[in-house]
């Protein structure tokens, strides 16, 4: 990835928090937890995941920063939704959570110097993944979730 591409990216993930607080008002909290069906989330447990996957970003960004070259291990976003009971988590919480995370990670790679984007790491998946693929993943995490979250305002309204 070029710097100019970079740095652009690096400021859209800053904003995610900003962005998901602003979207997330346009959604009445009482269909927070209409599902459509049982396989499909809630804005409420979308919510709750965000948190729970900007933690395992915030790991992972250091991890390749830190420790390139060793493996990074993913996890099971479904699994940990039954888990953790996404349901009966704070939304609150998860979004402080989320806020604090997501600038700690911003500000930390805002300042990094360009060789150390070329840093990779191997996932148990076998997966290869550089400094670069994660900021192209997490700066789209929250978009792809917004328009998640309206696709079930859009159900909700034909089914209240």
């Amino acid at each position: 990835m070029m710097k100019e591409e970079r740095m652009q990216k690096i400021e859209s993930y800053g904003k995610g928090y900003a962005l998901l607080t602003e979207a997330i008002k346009q959604f009445p909290k009482e269909m927070w937890s209409f599902k459509p069906s049982p396989n499909r989330w809630s804005i409420h447990e979308i919510i709750v995941h965000i948190a729970d996957s900007e933690a395992n970003a915030y790991v992972k960004c250091r991890k390749l920063i830190a420790e390139p070259g060793k493996a990074i291990a993913t996890y099971d976003q479904d699994k940990w939704s039954a888990a953790f009971h996404y349901p009966e988590q704070s939304t609150e919480d998860a979004l402080e959570l989320f806020r604090r995370l997501r600038l700690a990670s911003y500000n930390l790679i805002k300042t990094l110097p360009g060789p150390a984007w070329s840093n990779s790491t191997g996932s148990m998946e076998n997966e290869t993944v550089t400094l670069d693929d994660w900021l192209k993943v997490y700066e789209e995490h929250i978009p792809e979730h917004i328009r998640q979250m309206r696709k079930r305002y859009e159900e909700w309204k034909k089914n209240p």
